[in-house]
């Protein structure tokens, strides 16, 4: 759950975008997640980039997942777009979903109601998906970051505040 160096809650980036993975784009939502996340106090100890496709994304998040407690966030492939497959993905690796933390990051904007991400849970940890933009996903990450650290405990059955 967290870095035994020095008690941080560990975080993981996924950015999906075709374009990234060709050099035909900047990948400016991923770097601003990992700013995100790294200033409220998460270790990020990873940030990672594939195409996108259900395939893939279900892939990369196993790949992330196993053997992880903490949080995975991912940009991209939450819209209308033919290859925007990320939640499919998502779907086929979590073991429960989060439906709470989804509609929470929806409701932050009226183009947060075009994501169709999904948020759920995979062995100990949480997968978040956020749209590719940089304005969106930091918006709708900020949405739930305060309630993430409580949420991985719980995950965790390790002692709350409540």
């Amino acid at each position: 759950m967290t870095d035994r160096a020095d008690g941080r809650l560990r975080a993981k980036v996924l950015t999906v975008s075709d374009g990234v993975v060709h050099g035909t784009r900047d990948d400016a939502s991923g770097a601003a997640l990992v700013a995100q996340l790294v200033e409220a106090g998460f270790n990020v100890v990873e940030h990672r980039i594939t195409a996108d496709g259900a395939d893939l994304v279900a892939e990369v998040l196993i790949e992330m997942s196993d053997q992880f407690a903490g949080v995975i966030v991912s940009t991209g492939g939450t819209g209308f777009a033919p290859r925007d497959q990320t939640p499919e993905g998502t779907r086929r690796v979590i073991e429960r979903e989060a439906p709470g933390l989804a509609e929470a990051m929806r409701l932050v904007s009226p183009l947060g109601r075009l994501s169709r991400g999904v948020a759920g849970i995979r062995g100990a940890t949480i997968i978040c998906n956020t749209p590719g933009s940089p304005k969106g996903c930091v918006e709708q990450l900020a949405a739930i970051i305060d309630v993430l650290p409580h949420a991985v405990k719980l995950l965790l059955d390790a002692p709350t505040s409540h």
